[in-house]
């Protein structure tokens, strides 16, 4: 099996980590006994600097002969906020209807657990994050700006057909998880248009008896991922909440440097990615932890049917981590980027972890 990845390495730390997870991979294809052809993509700040080009409409159609999107991360100073992140990650997610924001929240190590009195064992969470309505639209905008009378309007959105697909992808996904746990997070009684996810949550709740539920107001939600982490095993949220919630997880797991997350349409081509920024103040150094990158490769592998790469890739890191040969997730201990990556390679050669 060949597998068609476009890949858009992006600004600042982008391109570096992301040759680290092509760097396993490659490994992960000579082990598994699969191959892989990648596309490379120039969209990021550079292009635009060069060019004005964010990123053309004409390019999805080359996206959807793909099996998957790798993208590095987006984002750079010289340009304004947020700009180039709405052209790029939200253009693909709308516009491929990537409705489904996935984030595992999962420790690797009792040293790397920042809550007193919590082991790793307490961590492990499945986070489903709506990824096409709600806050994120872009519905609204700025009238009589920079003027005494200004007025600054966002609408969040949310439809029956996009809550109840993300509910239905959610029950299954804690369907197949041992704990059989799904909560759903959300602030209906301040927000009542939220009511809508209340209301079809427990539609579809009746149709999965085998599944628990419970339900949780997002300030609660993040106060109970800090004080019981252990009560949550699958989630399934906004796209506002998601957003939050998964950062908070972040530092349950070690740090932006190590969490992955993937844009998905069951059964279509899907973009995976590491949840942290740029860092362009980091770009050329080969300092930045590319194990959420990694992760992120192993999500995607997942994505396509080579399960037990995805899940080898997985033991390696938390092998390297548990370990304490990758002793500290936040610094590496003075490790590179690239021999972060060589060690993950070598891990997975070895059979570390499986």
């Amino acid at each position: 099996m060949t597998y068609k990845i476009g890949v858009i390495g992006g600004d600042g730390i982008g391109p570096e980590v992301v040759d680290e997870g092509l760097k396993v991979l490659r490994v992960a294809a000579e082990k598994f006994g699969f191959d892989f052809e990648t596309k490379d993509y120039p969209w990021g700040a550079e292009h635009y600097l060069a060019t004005g080009e964010a990123h053309p409409d004409s390019v999805y159609s080359e996206y959807r002969e793909m099996d998957a999107l790798l993208l590095g991360a987006i984002g750079d100073p010289r340009i304004e906020v947020g700009m180039l992140e709405r052209a790029i990650i939200a253009g693909i997610r709308f516009k491929m209807d990537l409705f489904v924001n996935l984030r595992p929240i999962k420790c690797p190590a009792d040293d790397i657990c920042p809550i007193k009195g919590k082991k790793a064992s307490d961590i492990d969470m499945l986070v489903i994050r709506e990824n096409t309505e709600g806050a994120y639209c872009q519905v609204g905008g700025i009238f009589k700006k920079d003027s005494p009378q200004e007025v600054a309007i966002a609408e969040m959105i949310y439809t029956r057909h996009g809550v109840e697909r993300v509910v239905r992808y959610a029950f299954e996904a804690a369907k197949r998880r041992p704990r059989k746990h799904l909560t759903l997070v959300d602030k209906a009684n301040a927000i009542r248009p939220q009511e809508i996810w209340t209301r079809v949550f427990a539609e579809v709740a009746r149709e999965y008896p085998d599944v628990a539920t419970d339900h949780a107001y997002v300030d609660a939600a993040c106060m109970w991922m800090i004080k019981n982490p252990e009560a949550f095993d699958t989630v399934v949220t906004t796209n506002l909440f998601g957003d939050i919630i998964t950062d908070l997880g972040a530092v349950l797991q070690g740090g932006m440097g190590v969490a992955a997350s993937g844009n998905i349409h069951p059964g279509k081509t899907s973009m995976f990615e590491p949840i942290h920024g740029s860092a362009p103040k980091y770009k050329g150094q080969n300092k930045a932890n590319p194990i959420a990158t990694v992760a992120a490769v192993s999500m995607m592998l997942d994505h396509v049917g080579e399960a037990r790469a995805a899940a080898a890739i997985d033991g390696a890191i938390t092998e390297l981590i548990a370990s304490g040969r990758i002793p500290d997730l936040s610094s590496s201990s003075g490790l590179k980027t690239d021999e972060i990556g060589d060690l993950i390679a070598g891990a997975l050669k070895e059979g570390l972890g499986a």
